[in-house]
């Protein structure tokens, strides 16, 4: 028996095919094996280039994670075929493992090709109307090799021959188009003929010129859709867009906005339409990129489960899942016109379109022609449940479509709880809800931003789910990008939306949402190894400490520098959320310490000159003491007697030693007084559990995740929820919606929580960065019994499964080939093992302290034995 490598990568790109990289670092995952510290000794890597010849490479190294690229660099187009196998420290070799990997354009002189466009719509205020560029060409004989390399200022679907080429959606994607334009590649040679074939590209608003924002701004990027393509057959540019192509301005796509939908005419034929010559617009001036980040693509389909008549008479389906995508029709419906209506929850038994504010997220189909198969192009909804006006349907006719940047599963976890086990599915989902080419705040009302904020405080639970390296690193150069034109700061929101009709400066620097320039890459650097994602970032993050951070005279933040701080702390105003009970600036000036003391520890880390580190070092130090004088006492109490701001001081190190003490006590009291509910905000909620856990509190920090009453993570659990809501009482027990004017059933910030199902009911976290070594520590607690959860790492799969049976603790673990784990269990010395599968059993009495009682008012009160929250 000898270990199997399953799979190779090229740098952090899903496949290899269309790859942006010159000279791609190259790693490999191992299949899970029962050999013991297994090890690897050395690497073979054979690349065979077109022609035949091959080139072999053996590497004295442990190294499987991003190794260099031992050949000459690539060309564009080109087309390599790696193989890779390594051998262990038992002297047996692995199998050969195989990629091919093909170039993209590696040199912006690489294109041949146009920006066209169609006439110029006379009112650039309103929406742009969808159009069709086609041209017809003719092949004398097929080739071996097809390429389509295409983009657009907008988005695009492109039909050669009638067939859709490609299987992805919403393309070219949304980056901040100023500076970052993503194209595709497609291998288009099965769709090609002998003799006359056409090619038609369909060209709509999408998040380029459509509006963005409340209560809306059109043509942020640019008034004027385009699409760019270059076709090329063996290797010989063919074919490229220029103003010999057709313009067709009437398709059947009559209108297409991300915010309202789209409508579509299925009456509509292309015979009888007038063309025009198409325009050449200037050539984008951002650079084009070939993308990482897997695109988005329809990943799941999801039947309706029930068919609702409202008392006013309306028709809904449930799908029984809130999700992003869109509904399909699965067959030929009769009438005259199909109007669907989309929203995420029923408010009174009718359709609760109140949160989706001025978006109007419907569909609007004119009968009579074929429907079958239909799907909009050039727009998504977030939605559980669909009202079908104008047929009468069955569970049979539509079907909803759910689409997400497609990233490869890592992460999964189960327990014996199955209200946790909810709670987890609801993470998942709304993560895939809010990675749509961006990571956004929500799918569904007239907002959908890329807010720093949330990735910043979910991306260690996003890293664990998915591989988010890709897609991550890519939007992370956005927000440079755009934090360079603002002058050191980073955008709230990015890519970049400027409000409308605000008066005020903009954007705003707020902490917490601008330390994404640094604690995001430093998570993705603990998940995927890659220093080389700190190295491309540094700059930002120096940009951000040294000119975009607004200081007062000490050095602290600016004491009248709003800051939305620990945002949507339930015990804020629903029209206020910023207005909670923890001081602004203690939340900003908390993350001012831990960022500038994590600046300093990654510029060290890449070796970056003593004199930029030290003056990080310096500042971290200085800040804290600040941070001491300005908000702890002297016996460990803190200004705002809140969870937020002794979870902040305990978790990024703001105490002296005989303070912490103290102030875990009184964290510990905090949460007993609150009867376990959550009274944390955007701030709080990530760090709560985990710094309940850590301080010796793991039973506060159980009884917390299993309470049922709002505020709580289980309450909308219990209220029927399969995505994170946004508020902790988005819906109210009544069922009615929040007053708030912004309240979204699919956020995901709040499941930050997750983090601590994988790293301490599971008991699985990364060691050492990459996953180089994990550590393995389940802390069972509450009624939780047993649980599991598996993370595929770049080594391969970590593993924990544990149950709690006749008062013993059994756990059972799986450790990669060339990984390692440190294993944490009650009663045991520390055991540092290799690969493998290793199983342990050790003797549990359970915690005493469970349940820990709650505190109110001159008295306490006792929760009952018999009580299971």
């Amino acid at each position: 028996m000898s270990v199997q490598i399953e799979a190779v990568q090229a740098e952090h790109h899903e496949s290899g095919f269309g790859i942006g990289h010159s000279s791609p670092r190259l790693s490999w995952r191992f299949a899970s094996t029962d050999l013991k510290d297994w090890k690897q000794v050395s690497y073979e890597i054979v690349i065979t280039r077109e022609g035949g010849k091959e080139e072999q490479y053996k590497v004295e190294s442990s190294g499987s994670v991003l190794v260099p690229w031992p050949s000459q660099p690539l060309s564009s187009r080109e087309i390599v075929d790696v193989k890779v196998r390594s051998t262990g420290n038992d002297g047996k070799t692995t199998n050969w493992s195989e990629i091919r990997i093909e170039a993209a354009f590696l040199d912006r002189k690489e294109w041949k090709a146009n920006l066209i466009s169609g006439p110029a719509q006379e009112d650039k205020d309103k929406p742009k109307k969808p159009f069709k560029l086609r041209k017809k060409f003719d092949i004398s004989e097929l080739p071996k090799k097809g390429r389509l390399y295409a983009t657009a200022h907008g988005l695009y679907e492109v039909t050669i021959n009638g067939k859709v080429v490609g299987d992805q959606v919403l393309t070219p994607g949304w980056t901040s188009y100023k500076y970052h334009l993503n194209y595709q590649t497609y291998d288009i040679t099965p769709l090609l003929k002998q003799g006359e074939n056409e090619i038609v590209a369909y060209v709509g608003e999408g998040w380029y010129a459509g509006r963005l924002g409340r209560p809306g701004t059109r043509n942020v990027w640019g008034d004027r859709l385009g699409f760019i393509g270059q076709l090329e057959l063996d290797n010989q540019t063919t074919l490229v867009t220029d103003d010999s192509w057709e313009s067709l301005m009437e398709g059947p796509v009559k209108n297409s906005e991300i915010y309202n939908g789209e409508i579509y005419d299925t009456t509509h034929s292309d015979a009888n339409n007038q063309t025009t010559k198409s325009e050449i617009l200037p050539f984008p001036e951002a650079e084009l990129i070939s993308s990482d980040a897997p695109p988005v693509r329809r990943v799941k389909e999801v039947k309706p489960i029930e068919i609702i008549t409202t008392k006013g008479g309306k028709t809904i389906l449930d799908f029984g899942q809130n999700l992003v995508g869109w509904v399909r029709i699965n067959d030929d419906l009769k009438g005259e016109e199909l109007f669907i209506r989309t929203a995420e929850v029923l408010e009174h038994g009718e359709l609760g379109v109140r949160p989706l504010r001025t978006a109007e997220p419907n569909d609007r189909i004119v009968l009579g022609g074929k429907t079958k198969g239909w799907e909009p192009k050039f727009t998504f909804h977030g939605f559980r449940y669909a009202e079908i006006n104008g047929v009468k349907p069955t569970l049979d006719d539509f079907t909803a479509i759910v689409i997400f940047s497609d990233m490869r599963r890592t992460g999964t976890f189960h327990s014996s709880h199955s209200m946790i086990n909810r709670l987890h599915e609801n993470v998942v989902w709304g993560m895939m809800s809010n990675f749509v080419s961006v990571p956004t705040d929500c799918p569904q009302r007239d907002e959908r931003l890329g807010w720093t904020g949330d990735i910043q405080v979910f991306a260690p639970t996003a890293n664990y789910l998915f591989d988010t390296s890709g897609f991550l690193s890519g939007w992370l150069k956005d927000v440079y990008s755009e934090q360079q034109y603002w002058k050191g700061v980073p955008p709230t929101v990015v890519p970049f939306v400027p409000p409308n009709k605000f008066n005020d400066p903009w954007p705003k620097p707020h902490a917490v949402w601008a330390d994404v320039v640094a604690i995001t890459p430093w998570d993705l650097y603990i998940s995927a190894g890659d220093r080389g994602i700190l190295e491309s970032q540094w700059e930002s993050m120096k940009l951000w400490l040294d000119k975009g951070l607004p200081r007062g005279e000490n050095g602290m933040y600016n004491p009248l520098a709003p800051q939305y701080a620990d945002w949507l702390d339930p015990n804020a105003p629903p029209q206020y959320p910023a207005h909670g009970r923890t001081d602004t600036h203690l939340v900003a000036n908390a993350y001012l310490v831990h960022v500038t003391s994590l600046v300093a520890r990654i510029g060290k880390l890449l070796g970056k000159p003593a004199n930029e580190t030290s003056k990080y070092e310096q500042d971290a130090k200085k800040f804290k003491k600040l941070f001491q004088e300005e908000y702890i006492s002297s016996k460990g109490r803190l200004v705002s007697d809140t969870q937020t701001a002794y979870a902040l001081a305990l978790k990024f190190g703001l105490l002296e030693d005989d303070q912490v003490e103290r102030a875990r006590e009184r964290l510990e009291y905090l949460c007993k007084w609150n009867f376990f509910k959550v009274s944390t905000g955007f701030a709080g909620t990530p760090i709560l559990l985990p710094v309940l856990s850590e301080n010796g509190l793991s039973h506060i920090a159980y009884r917390m995740l299993q309470e049922r009453d709002n505020p709580s993570w289980l309450y909308s659990v219990g209220m029927g929820a399969t995505t994170i809501w946004e508020r902790w009482d988005s819906a109210l027990p009544d069922g009615s919606i929040n007053p708030g004017q912004m309240t979204s059933f699919n956020h995901y910030a709040l499941g930050a929580v997750a983090q601590f199902m994988h790293e301490s009911i599971g008991g699985l976290s990364a060691l050492k960065p990459g996953w180089k070594k994990a550590l393995i520590r389940p802390q069972p607690g509450g009624t939780i019994t047993s649980a599991s959860t598996s993370f595929s790492s770049p080594y391969g799969t970590y593993a924990v499964d544990w149950k709690i049976e006749n008062n013993k603790l059994k756990v059972s673990i799986e450790v990669p080939p060339n990984g390692s784990a440190k294993v944490v269990l009650p009663g045991l010395e520390e055991d540092d093992i290799g690969s493998g599968k290793k199983s342990y059993e050790v003797d549990w009495v359970g915690d005493e302290r469970w349940p820990p009682k709650g505190i109110r008012g001159p008295q306490s009160v006792a929760i009952p034995d018999n009580f299971v929250p």
